[in-house]
């Protein structure tokens, strides 16, 4: 589990291309302290886990349903990456809960930068447009923010002159790529209303459907009659 707040810019050092993966070797002097094999390390918001751990770098594999869903197949060798490690139980949870499991991608699609902050606009897929409100907390690129304003395929953030110095996001143009994680908790919301929708329905119909057979036997007797 991770809070979206970034704790360094690191860099991939080299990349090996498997039949059906890919093995990342990164950079990151933060996130490296202490590691351990086996440990989680979230990668431009995709969680990756430590296969092997030598001074300030760490290596990890890539399996091809984390490539085929997140932008991580775009990187190469030099390529700056948000690298976060989990959040420790009884620390203070700085963004919001955040898995690490990328549910899709957007594009970067406008900047407006201004004196003290900047506006950036971001395509949203068609079957993430109902998780995202205005208000609402959104993960791009491994980084927890606020949404501005939510379109029915775009959404905009508002970032800070911190978050622009210190994470990819203050590196990216129009037309790259980022990885999108939407709260899950407004997904679970979704499917506990939706087996109750479907539920309720179902008894709706059958007891539409009662009223149903008991109005045709009363017109059958009453024609008996």
């Amino acid at each position: 589990m991770f809070t979206g707040i970034v704790e360094e810019l690191g860099e991939i050092t080299a990349v090996e291309i498997l039949d059906d993966a890919s093995r990342f070797r990164l950079r990151g002097p933060v996130v490296t302290e202490g590691a351990q094999h086996g440990d989680s390390i979230a990668v431009n918001g995709v969680c990756l886990t430590v296969v092997e751990h030598e001074g300030d770098e760490f290596t990890a594999d890539v399996m091809a349903e984390t490539l085929n869903r997140s932008s991580l197949g775009a990187l190469g060798v030099g390529s700056r990456v948000n690298l976060e490690r989990p959040m420790a139980v009884g620390a203070r949870l700085g963004g919001h809960i955040v898995q690490g499991h990328v549910d899709g991608t957007g594009t970067v699609l406008e900047r407006k930068p201004s004196d003290n902050w900047e506006i950036v606009k971001i395509s949203l897929p068609a079957d993430l447009s109902r998780y995202v409100v205005e208000k609402g907390s959104i993960t791009v690129d491994g980084i927890s923010l606020t949404v501005v304003d939510a379109g029915p395929d775009y959404f905009t953030v508002s970032l800070i002159p911190t978050t622009l110095d210190l994470t990819t996001l203050g590196h990216k143009q129009p037309g790259d790529p980022v990885n999108l994680e939407v709260d899950v908790i407004a997904k679970y919301v979704e499917r506990m209303l939706g087996d109750r929708l479907i539920s309720d329905h179902a008894s709706a119909d059958h007891a539409s459907a009662d009223r149903a057979s008991a109005g045709r036997g009363s017109s059958e007797e009453a024609a008996a009659r």
